[in-house]
């Protein structure tokens, strides 16, 4: 297993077939927020960085956006390209990072990322996002955050704690809290908001729902058997009719991050 001094792009390589097909997608109010309270427009072109299997890109492209998806991994990004390529000429798939976006200076009207931005160096990808996004345009930064509010995702959550490798270190990377993301937009003022995103999962999407987080262990790790007979256990405890609601905070920070304060203040 991959500890956390290694590369981090390369935490998902063998986890990418269970990425795209067991981690949520983003819910529609979240684009129609980023529209009314961010300043997206019909023809901004985005840049999603980070863009993995390409979860977050397909909610621009359903809106007609150009998305480059900048991904570093190469399983990941193939499985983005299988699922989006065929059905939307739009997205251009560019291996790359956040600290070093292969784009030109102001090609884009809109930057995400999603799921990611814990991994990026904020300073370094910070001067890059600068670079490549229009004067005054807007950056979003989105996570769907596990809503830990019922009796399944707290049994959810110990399986994390008892079986994870590294979860707590990774935990505590990706936390991203109010004041790092402050920091991050510093000295404009970031704003926040929160959706909520269900995912209703069968027995085997629990399981690979488990399998897509890159801390839990795999077929060859003496505890796999245990786990799974565990996570079966969960499943069987809480499902109703065979399926069990996964629930999420779809949660975004934006703001612009060009030199010039904006007017506003945080929302919590």
């Amino acid at each position: 297993m991959r500890h956390m001094n290694t590369d981090p792009t390369l935490r998902f390589s063998l986890r990418a077939e269970n990425y795209a097909k067991y981690r949520p997608g983003y819910p529609e109010s979240l684009y129609e927020y980023l529209t009314s309270e961010a300043g997206l427009q019909a023809a901004d072109k985005v840049a999603d960085l980070g863009s993995g299997t390409g979860l977050l890109s397909a909610l621009f492209l359903h809106h007609g956006h150009i998305v480059y998806g900048i991904e570093p991994n190469v399983e990941m990004r193939a499985y983005a390209e299988e699922r989006l390529l065929a059905f939307h000429p739009r997205f251009h798939s560019i291996e790359g990072r956040a600290e070093t976006i292969p784009l030109g200076e102001d090609t884009v009207e809109f930057v995400v990322a999603g799921q990611a931005f814990h991994w990026f160096d904020p300073q370094s990808a910070k001067r890059e996002m600068s670079r490549v996004l229009a004067h005054g345009k807007q950056v979003a930064l989105i996570w769907n955050r596990r809503d830990p509010t019922n009796n399944f995702q707290a049994a959810y959550e110990a399986l994390l704690d008892e079986y994870g490798t590294d979860y707590r270190q990774v935990d505590q990377q990706r936390t991203a809290t109010d004041e790092k993301i402050a920091a991050f937009f510093s000295p404009n003022q970031v704003r926040k908001e929160m959706f909520p995103n269900r995912q209703t999962l069968d027995e085997a999407g629990l399981t690979g729902r488990l399998l897509s987080s890159s801390y839990m262990p795999m077929e060859n790790h003496p505890r796999f058997r245990a786990m799974m007979a565990d996570v079966a256990k969960v499943f069987n405890r809480f499902q109703d009719g065979g399926t069990i609601h996964f629930d999420y905070k779809t949660t975004v920070y934006h703001a612009s991050i060009h030199a010039e304060p904006q007017t506003g203040f945080p929302r919590t």
